[in-house]
């Protein structure tokens, strides 16, 4: 089943302008589509800047949407008001990059995780202090905390503190942006590890919003690679890891460290930076750095279509 469908969906910042002026317009997310369905974890991938976080944040109405279609348990969520959205916020939560600046430092971990039911008025107090404990076990950490405050904590214990929070309305879908990039990499396993173990109990769908390709192929079922805005290629996992068909995602495998020092891979390193959302490139917006790149492709934008099952991709001339 379906649980979330995005159609065409775009969401321009205005940057600049003044009295004379028009503003200019980033291109943080440009026309794209795709759908979750339920239980399953997408892994939205690619460089800082390419507007994936953007992507993620505007799904659940944190950024309201300049077009396009959100369609969230069948239901047409794109143009709902803040009081209409409220019965969404349950289903739909948030796991933040930064575990300490999205943690309140005068609000104790009781009153962070407690704080989403009293908003939705889920649970009486006794109750609802059970529950927090009940919570806060089972992302590792112990109900004697309940009083501590988030300075008190490490980074790891203050992002499972960031999962428990998100877990405390039991929603259906969650945004997971880069939720294990500001961790130690010895860290990083267990949280990882904590979200999927999380999943396999309760149920949850993942939008796994993350620049580490490395990280997506531990958590992810299927992969959707983001460019300046567009998604370039959308795969399952093993499809998209072992036959790419998009030059920019063939790049971005190949700078994935391997954990063999006999294995030698050859990087392949792009030219040029990548290009500003406000002024994209004409036609292919990777055609600037591509090595394969053709006249069409500066010309003409690339439709993004099946190539293979369920194996989509927007270039002129796909790998083989």
């Amino acid at each position: 089943m379906v649980i979330l469908e995005v159609q065409e969906l775009v969401k321009f910042f205005p940057v600049g302008g003044g009295l004379f002026k028009k503003p200019e317009m980033n291109r943080a997310v440009d026309n794209v589509s795709f759908t979750i369905t339920e239980g399953e974890t997408l892994g939205l991938v690619g460089e800082s800047g390419c507007g994936k976080t953007t992507c993620g944040k505007t799904i659940l109405k944190l950024y309201e949407p300049t077009s396009g279609k959100i369609i969230f348990k069948g239901e047409d969520i794109t143009h709902l008001n803040r009081s209409e959205m409220r019965k969404f916020r349950r289903d739909m939560t948030i796991i933040y990059q930064d575990p300490f600046g999205s943690l309140d430092p005068r609000m104790s971990v009781g009153g962070i995780i407690s704080e989403p039911m009293e908003v939705h008025n889920l649970y009486p107090k006794r109750e609802r202090e059970e529950k927090v404990s009940e919570i806060m076990e089972k992302v590792g950490l112990t109900p004697e905390q309940v009083n501590r405050y988030p300075h008190e904590f490490s980074g790891g214990q203050r992002q499972r503190i960031g999962i428990a929070r998100s877990l405390a309305v039991d929603p259906d879908f969650i945004v997971a942006d880069e939720p294990v990039s500001a961790l130690d990499v010895s860290i990083q396993a267990q949280i990882l590890n904590l979200m999927q173990n999380l999943q396999d109990e309760f149920g949850f769908t993942y939008l796994f919003v993350t620049h580490d390709l490395s990280v997506i192929k531990h958590t992810c079922d299927r992969v959707a690679v983001m460019y300046v805005g567009k998604i370039v290629e959308m795969a399952l996992k093993e499809e998209l890891f072992n036959h790419p068909k998009h030059p920019y995602t063939e790049a971005l495998l190949s700078a994935v460290p391997v954990p063999n020092p006999r294995f030698k891979k050859k990087a392949i390193i792009l030219k040029g930076d990548v290009p500003s959302t406000t002024s994209p490139p004409p036609g292919c917006r990777f055609h600037t750095r591509c090595l394969y790149a053709q006249e069409i492709c500066s010309q003409k934008e690339p439709v993004f279509e099946e190539k293979g099952k369920g194996h989509f991709v927007a270039c002129h001339f796909p790998l083989e």
